[in-house]
């Protein structure tokens, strides 16, 4: 999530734990807490993959924090004694306001490395977008509400529930969408198919599925609202073709690792220059995808591996039209709101009838990006 929640879910929490004892001080202290395991976006490992991949990691481990929360309560217990403040409510109020911020990143598509240093893939459940003020408004209102009354405990606790409310009905809202998409994926053989299920921007009402099958991805919008109305896929190209050749360099291996198979690799022409691109597909909204990373140059016949990847910006189309139209989509399944829409029509594969732009028509939307043999340098 990004900071401004995080600062006030942790201002939230320490002034439920010690908001009867230090009043202010403990929404103050919460908010700073909240807002430390982001410290890591300030290194810089010289690598735009490193940079990403890394990013949620030793800083938001569990294990790491929970250390952390061990020490600073030890330290407080020793420093402040005149508070009167026992040991366990300090390792309470250090550990909760360090650790939910790692467990509420793990509700985000981004995923967050809660098990550091174990290799395992980063954790991921989504229930929320990275940013989303009906999640994080409750929170700044009783944050605000106390600072200003010098109650650090009342208002901070309604907006901690509000909040967690909120969440509750994500998780009802998700579980609702994935029972409507059940019936299409057993349909298409797809029940046991790679995907993920996410809200879309700053809701938890519509909701984007994504599925992996083959060479091919599929997407889906899904409302709460739709009632009977049955999820539509669109089907587009990953470029798996190039895949081999991405996963030869370290890089490329990262990515896979840190994403899985919701990746699409293409060819970016630069003047005479041609680039092995992947483009995280779970971040953003088709056609709208930040995380693109430029992995090696062609050479001759061969790819040679960037000694340093890049992170390549990707030609968008009008942002807020799109938003608009997401609006719109929340409330009724027809018309229909096609993902192809904002994708360049080399990578659609397949559309349902009303998605279908000229000069398509009944064939296939587009042929698929080139293939690629040949192995890096």
């Amino acid at each position: 999530m990004d900071s401004v929640t995080q600062a006030a879910l942790g201002a939230a929490i320490g002034g439920v734990v010690l908001g009867r004892r230090l009043g202010r001080r403990a929404v103050l202290f919460g908010a700073v807490l909240g807002t430390l395991p982001d410290l890591d976006v300030v290194i810089d490992y010289g690598d735009a993959v490193a940079n990403v991949t890394r990013h949620r990691g030793f800083s938001h481990s569990l294990f790491v924090l929970a250390g952390l929360a061990t020490a600073l309560a030890l330290l407080a217990r020793r420093l402040v004694p005149r508070l009167e403040i026992g040991l366990g409510r300090w390792l309470l109020f250090f550990g909760l306001c360090l650790m939910t911020h790692p467990l509420l990143d793990a509700l985000t598509t981004y995923g967050t490395q809660i098990w550091w240093p174990l290799d395992i893939r980063p954790t991921a459940w989504p229930l929320v977008f990275i940013i989303d003020p009906f999640y994080s408004l409750p929170l700044l209102a009783g944050i605000i509400v106390a600072l200003v009354s010098g109650n650090g405990y009342r208002a901070p606790a309604w907006g901690l529930a509000l909040s967690g409310a909120y969440l509750a009905a994500s998780l009802g809202a998700k579980t609702l969408v994935e029972h409507r998409l059940a019936p299409v994926l057993a349909e298409r053989g797809l029940t046991d198919a790679p995907r993920l299920v996410q809200p879309t921007p700053f809701n938890i009402l519509l909701w984007r599925a994504t599925l992996i099958e083959g060479d091919d991805y599929h997407e889906a919008l899904i409302s709460v609202f739709d009632g009977d109305h049955p999820p539509v896929l669109e089907t587009f190209s990953r470029g798996a073709a190039l895949e081999s050749s991405a996963l030869t360099s370290q890089a490329g291996q990262r990515l896979d690792w840190f994403a899985g198979p919701f990746l699409r690799y293409d060819i970016v022409t630069r003047g005479d220059r041609e680039r092995l691109v992947a483009t995280d597909l779970r971040l953003g909204f088709p056609g709208f995808h930040p995380f693109r990373y430029a992995l090696a140059d062609r050479q001759a016949s061969a790819w040679r591996v960037l000694p340093t990847t890049r992170q390549l910006t990707e030609a968008r189309g009008n942002d807020r039209a799109a938003m608009g139209r997401l609006v719109g989509r929340i409330l009724a399944p027809e018309p229909m709101l096609c993902t192809s829409h904002f994708v360049p029509r080399e990578w659609i594969v397949e559309v349902p009838a009303p998605c279908r732009r000229p000069p398509h028509d009944e064939r296939r939307a587009a042929e698929r990006p080139p293939a690629d043999s040949s192995e890096p340098g």
